[in-house]
């Protein structure tokens, strides 16, 4: 059962009102049902953690089809792994022998594959690729923005003046680490902060005082003095929530990596009330031209520790999510700028490729690989890569709708209008459906009659809230339909508010 909480500001923005206005006694008055507010719910509690995998994953040995082996190995007979220590997870799927802790998280029902991600025109340069993933561009166009920055434009364009306030007191977004992700470049600046130590997030002074000259070299003093002010605001917000919180799973107790302790510090923030909505954490190592594997014992090497580090890491934060009990508003997604060539190279190692599979995890995400596993012609050529099958601004469309709670509009504006929307999540974790409610009913209705009135859109996760003007609600407040009986008066009303939670 989902479980959320919702102020009256929240409730206002992440509701939706509809209207029918009536003339009693025979006389119509509109015959039409219009809504008088869009229906949007981006102010809703949901949080989303990405994972990149810097230099560029290799799909193809990170999960595994049975029937496609043979073939496998007659391309990447020096790098692929024995079949015997393939680790089977699903029908003739199987992960990489050092990914127990994936298996792990598939097994609770928390973890979806996506098979052959990429994007049109795949450019195999490290910086383009990766400027091409943060900013959801296209091949052709160099875009400034990323695209959670973008995101956080729509309602916050003003950012950082005047930031923190009030009503947006924690930082929109954090990044793990020393440089802030790119991912969250808006268009005055990135709205992610950087931290290494969430105990100690750090405080600044203030670079000038007294006196800023009115030209460019002021402009940028005083971009720098805000940005430190500001810093030092947020800093104390996120020392409370890292003291105030808490991690409960003992599978961090055997873990010493990097990504193990950014994952921690990440559940432990969310279980101490902050309200950050995006984190960004990093695993760098993944371009593995050479030495992708131990000549002779294929299971152990560079690969294999990076997976290991990565499936063990994600296995410990969905178990303390889940025992910190705020597993149903965390999702995650690796994501990486391109796989690598399906024919393995001399060095043990592979070459930038194309599309590759990528991991979305969490309780509300679809246990399921969704897309085909790459068929391997043995035959293939040294520059062939795995050719795409869904392009990645389609994941993040369905999560910007599905789970940050944007409408059709705003994830064309954020993304592009042609995005498709996938089947990511179970249906009842959906946080929002972006509709503008309607009523169906009779607008022509006699005095002291008794009719009935629907929502027309109704959905299993929303809650209704009917009022009248000129009438009394015989039944069914706060279900999809009520019965009302009208008064004596030449004219009434119907009101209803349907929130998507």
């Amino acid at each position: 059962m989902m479980k959320s909480t919702i102020s009256r500001r929240d409730f206002i923005k992440s509701s939706a009102l509809a209207s029918i206005p009536l003339m009693l006694s025979g006389f119509p008055l509109f015959a039409t049902k219009k809504s008088t507010a869009q229906f949007s719910c981006n102010d809703n509690d949901k949080i989303l953690v990405l994972v990149q995998l810097q230099g560029g994953n290799d799909g193809l040995a990170t999960i595994y089809d049975a029937n496609q082996y043979t073939n496998l190995q007659a391309v990447r007979s020096n790098i692929i792994l024995p079949e015997t220590s393939i680790i089977n997870f699903h029908n003739e799927y199987g992960f990489h022998s050092a990914m127990q802790g994936m298996k792990d998280v598939w097994d609770i029902d928390c973890l979806g594959i996506i098979q052959n991600v990429g994007y049109p025109n795949q450019n195999r340069s490290h910086f383009r690729s990766m400027d091409i993933w943060n900013s959801a561009s296209s091949t052709e166009d160099f875009v400034s923005t990323g695209w959670i920055g973008r995101f956080y434009d729509l309602n916050h364009a003003a950012y950082p003046n005047g930031y923190p306030n009030t009503d947006n007191p924690h930082p929109f977004a954090l990044t793990m680490g020393k440089i802030v992700s790119e991912t969250c470049q808006g268009v005055n600046a990135n709205y992610s902060l950087s931290l290494l130590d969430p105990f100690n997030p750090g405080t600044a002074l203030v670079s000038a005082e007294g006196n800023i000259p009115a030209n460019c070299f002021g402009d940028a003093l005083s971009f720098i003095n805000n940005t430190v002010s500001q810093t030092n605001a947020f800093a104390s917000v996120i020392s409370n929530a890292a003291n105030a919180g808490n991690n409960l799973s003992t599978k961090w107790n055997s873990l010493q990596t990097e990504l193990a302790e950014k994952l921690k510090n990440v559940a432990r923030l969310i279980s101490g009330g902050l309200k950050t909505k995006i984190y960004v954490v990093q695993l760098g190592g993944f371009d593995t031209h050479d030495n992708q594997v131990v000549d002779g014992a294929t299971t152990t090497g560079i690969h294999g520790e990076l997976l290991r580090e990565l499936s063990d890491a994600i296995c410990a934060f969905q178990d303390d999510l889940n025992l910190l009990n705020v597993n149903d508003r965390v999702i995650g997604m690796t994501y990486s700028e391109f796989g690598r060539r399906i024919r393995s190279n001399a060095a043990l190692g592979t070459d930038h490729g194309t599309a590759a599979p990528l991991f979305l995890f969490g309780s509300c995400i679809a246990n399921q690989v969704l897309g085909d596993h790459p068929e391997i012609d043995p035959q293939v050529g040294t520059e062939e890569g795995v050719a795409m099958q869904y392009d990645f601004r389609d994941i993040y469309a369905t999560i910007l709708k599905n789970w940050l709670g944007l409408n059709d509009s705003d994830v064309g504006n954020v993304l592009h209008p042609n995005v498709q929307i996938l089947p990511l999540f179970k249906p009842s974790c959906i946080s929002c459906n972006t509709w503008q409610p309607q009523i169906s009913g009779n607008v022509l209705a006699c005095a002291n009659g008794t009719y009935l009135y629907s929502a027309a859109t109704p959905t299993p996760c929303s809650t209704y809230n009917w009022s009248v003007i000129g009438g009394t609600i015989i039944s069914g407040q706060g279900t999809p339909q009520v019965e009302i009986q009208w008064n004596n008066g030449l004219a009434g009303s119907i009101n209803l508010i349907q929130t998507g939670y």
